[in-house]
């Protein structure tokens, strides 16, 4: 993983503006698939985004090629296992991307292309989802002799028939079925569209208390996992900081005084 302005060669950009941050896959003849070195990349990415308190959300996008990710480089499975003797998901720090699903802050995906595979299991991984018409998605691992267990949380994003078929036929389905399921937030026409949308919606989390956002996906998810009852429990106490802070206050006074918030994130 590199800095996008200094070494457009790396499998993996990243790049902080105005608190956003972005991360590009960045292996266009390979589909953007995902190696080994592109999977250490994007767990340094994560790191990098939780030790920055100036970073308020994230954008998580790829190199135009029509494939946002085709999941693992299945190439270099091959190779490895041959070189080695040794299944290519042993030499990832993090195969089913765990620490992407705790990053503090709202991950977007600006998704310019076909997802499949890892492509899915990143997507389902962000928070919001930006995608481009007439693309496709699939959970192919059943074609490859492998699986997918990293899905299971989209029984709780979709319907069960859905995933059902997605997994066991291993089928690719036209995105726009998705964006009626309510998986995808917007479709967009262009790769340059998709990633505007993304842009937007970044800019609109940023400028938010950023204790509150931080606070907000974390209980959504928690929820998710752990039902209503519990959930609503759990939320009471993970936004208890977000009540207690001096933004709280700040919102306050800038909404009397007619003016935009200044927020210190505490």
């Amino acid at each position: 993983m590199t800095d996008g302005a200094l070494n457009e060669e790396s499998p993996i950009l990243f790049s902080v503006e105005d608190g956003i941050a972005t991360i590009t896959l960045n292996r266009p003849k390979q589909r953007n698939a995902l190696s080994i070195a592109a999977m250490e990349g994007l767990y340094e990415s994560w790191e990098r985004i939780d030790a920055d308190p100036n970073i308020r959300v994230a954008i998580l996008t790829s190199s135009d090629c029509g494939t946002f990710c085709a999941g693992m480089d299945l190439k270099e499975t091959s190779r490895v296992k041959q070189e080695t003797g040794k299944d290519i998901l042993t030499f990832f720090k993090d195969p089913f991307h765990f620490r992407m699903r705790r990053v503090k802050v709202p991950i977007i995906a600006a998704m310019t292309g076909h997802l499949i595979a890892g492509g899915m299991l990143l997507s389902l991984n962000c928070d919001l989802r930006v995608g481009l018409a007439g693309t496709n998605i699939g959970i192919t691992e059943s074609k490859m002799g492998r699986g997918s267990p990293w899905g299971m949380p989209l029984l709780w994003m979709l319907p069960q028939p859905v995933v059902m078929e997605l997994v066991l036929t291993a089928n690719l389905m036209q995105i726009e079925r998705f964006l009626q399921l309510g998986f995808i937030n917007y479709l967009e026409a262009t790769p340059e569209a998709v990633r505007e949308r993304a842009v937007q919606l970044a800019k609109s989390i940023r400028d938010n208390a950023p204790l509150s956002v931080r606070a907000g996906k974390r209980s959504l998810l928690t929820a998710m996992s752990v039902g209503c009852d519990t959930g609503l429990e759990m939320a009471w106490h993970i936004y208890r900081s977000a009540y207690e802070s001096e933004d709280a206050q700040e919102g306050a006074r800038a909404f009397a005084e007619k003016r935009p918030p200044v927020w210190k994130g505490m």
